[in-house]
């Protein structure tokens, strides 16, 4: 009697797929990924920027700090590490804001790729479905699992 519930679910079957994969093969998840790195690129700019603008300040600094009056040095220290301080700052809410607009601009993506996958899981009869990237799922028995990707991927087509 034990063994029953484990029978019953040895003979469920159940579907696998590469979550990343579909969701980069998308139309709508490649224009969102595109966005992404045009925006990322528009960051990285800045912080280039600010980077080499705090680089030259920092190089002036060095070449006359010893003929420069003491208050004027510490002002220019002042200042320096206060640019240093912006341009962290700046790097941490880059980053944020750009975790952000991912999320937003995938969460259409992400919605219609889950969507299609429980229509393919429910028409198919599947227990459940794995996502396999990162190697999460180093073995399938194949027996038990289908690849379902191309199924997926004909359910997202127009």
């Amino acid at each position: 009697m034990a063994l029953l519930p484990m029978m019953s679910l040895a003979q469920q079957r159940f579907g696998y797929v590469s979550y990343t994969l579909l969701a980069d093969s998308m139309p709508d998840g490649i224009v969102a990924r595109h966005q992404m790195n045009n925006l990322r690129a528009q960051y990285q700019n800045e912080m280039k920027r600010a980077e080499d603008e705090f680089n030259k300040k920092y190089e002036e600094f060095v070449q006359l700090q010893n003929s420069l009056a003491t208050p004027i040095r510490m002002k220019r220290q002042a200042e320096l590490q206060e640019m240093m301080e912006k341009n962290i700052a700046f790097k941490e809410e880059a980053q944020r804001l750009l975790q952000k607009a991912e999320q937003e601009a995938m969460a259409p993506v992400l919605a219609r790729l889950n969507e299609a996958i429980r229509q393919v899981g429910a028409e198919r009869g599947y227990a459940f479905i794995l996502n396999t990237d990162g190697n999460a799922v180093p073995y399938i028995d194949p027996l038990l699992g289908e690849d379902i990707t191309e199924l997926v991927l004909q359910r997202l087509a127009p």
